[in-house]
């Protein structure tokens, strides 16, 4: 079967390229990053994004957005990870995600319609200090009332997010429908929980899992900005006492579960578009560069090694495409087809920033030069939502450990 981008794709992505080379290039990356104590969100740039619809890629066309997939939004992805592009938007599409999976109506009907057109942020806090994306990282508990208590950490724009969607265990008593559901779907989801060390902070026994929607501003809810590597993203602890939340009514442990293969795919769409950028510069770089009166690339080792990298990323590529694709499609082979494309993205990444910054040569190692941009950020979302050795122990499980 041939698999490709379609012609629409395809001129979206060149839209986005073509909007960033023009109005946010990396001169205006550079001055995010070198401000650190701003909040990492651009207002113009964020206007722009939800006046060209990039924001409703995946918000129903009932609530005034274009009801495309997630290929379609791993498309954008790719394109800002080529920018190295700051700003909420990744944690926005998924968290209107899960509203839209999982809301009622009326959540919908407030948050989609608003999230599309760009007039409200939204992020997720998926799991606590120190755990992994899964049922055992959760550390945040909600109560019969749903009142949050508990903590979450490297929340994505958590001080700029109108509403954050928060990952919470509840205190089903055991035997009862919603526990047994939510158990039989931790169960049949096993594989998507890349925290493989609980550390005694998971959902508890007999309890179940839900998806809360809580405002930033409520009561009950402090939040503190994080130091990370990525200058291209800010990051923030959310500590919640007694926080009043709403909870989507359709989320459980599937819930969580889907809602992580997503994140994965973005994350992945992401880094292969940080590959790529980074591969295509050493190489434009090295096509310049003279060293003993030749081109850099033009030695053997650099060219082949580069060659190697080139199909290291477009191996990578497809293998996002196609992992977007089998979640919108619902195939049976979604959970390894986003293994597989995560660990891939991984790989791709980190090797193709780390031969950006060889090859530039001393100039490569130094804050001056926009290398370091492309290396952090792939450093960041390289553990997000599972890192190699996680995804490709999933592999394992879903292949080796399946043959009688």
């Amino acid at each position: 079967m041939y698999f490709a981008l379609t012609d629409e794709q395809r001129a979206l992505a060149e839209t986005v390229r073509a909007y960033l080379a023009d109005r946010f290039d990396l001169r205006a990356v550079r001055a995010v990053v070198d401000d650190e104590r701003g909040d990492g969100h651009p207002a113009g740039l964020w206007r722009a994004i939800g006046e060209q619809g990039w924001l409703s890629v995946c918000v129903p066309q009932e609530h005034g957005g274009l009801d495309l997939g997630l290929l379609d939004a791993q498309v954008i992805a790719r394109e800002f990870g080529a920018g190295v592009v700051p700003g909420p938007w990744a944690a926005t599409v998924l968290a209107g995600a899960a509203v839209r999976r999982d809301g009622s109506p009326e959540q919908a009907a407030a948050v989609l319609g608003p999230l599309g057109m760009g007039e409200l942020v939204a992020t997720v806090a998926l799991r606590g200090p120190g755990g992994g994306f899964g049922p055992g990282g959760i550390t945040v508990r909600a109560d019969a009332a749903g009142r949050l208590d508990g903590a979450a950490s490297g929340v994505e724009y958590a001080h700029v997010a109108d509403v954050i969607v928060v990952a919470a265990t509840e205190p089903n008593p055991p035997g009862t429908a919603s526990a047994a559901s939510a158990a039989s779907a931790a169960s049949a989801d096993v594989d998507v929980d890349v925290d493989v060390d609980a550390g005694g902070s998971g959902s508890g026994s007999g309890g179940g899992i839900g998806l809360y929607l809580l405002e930033r501003g409520g009561a009950g809810v402090r939040i503190e900005r994080q130091a990370g590597i990525d200058g291209t993203t800010r990051l923030a602890a959310l500590t919640l006492t007694e926080a009043p939340a709403a909870r989507l009514p359709g989320s459980d442990a599937a819930a969580l579960a889907d809602l992580l293969r997503r994140g994965a795919v973005l994350a992945a769409a992401d880094l292969v578009g940080v590959a790529r950028a980074a591969l295509t510069r050493t190489v434009a770089y090295d096509s310049e560069r003279i060293q003993f009166g030749r081109p850099v690339g033009s030695f053997q080792a650099v060219a082949h090694h580069l060659a190697d990298l080139h199909v290291a990323v477009t191996m990578a590529e497809h293998a996002v495409l196609y992992a977007a694709h089998a979640l919108d499609e619902g195939r049976p082979d979604a959970d390894l087809a986003v293994a597989v494309a995560k660990s891939k993205a991984n790989q791709a990444a980190g090797d193709a920033t780390a031969a950006m910054v060889q090859y530039h040569g001393g100039i490569g190692y130094t804050w001056e030069h926009d290398t370091h941009f492309f290396y952090k950020r792939a450093k960041r979302l390289i553990a997000a939502f599972g890192d190699s050795r996680q995804h490709l122990e999933q592999v394992a499980r879903l292949t080796v450990d399946t043959v009688s």
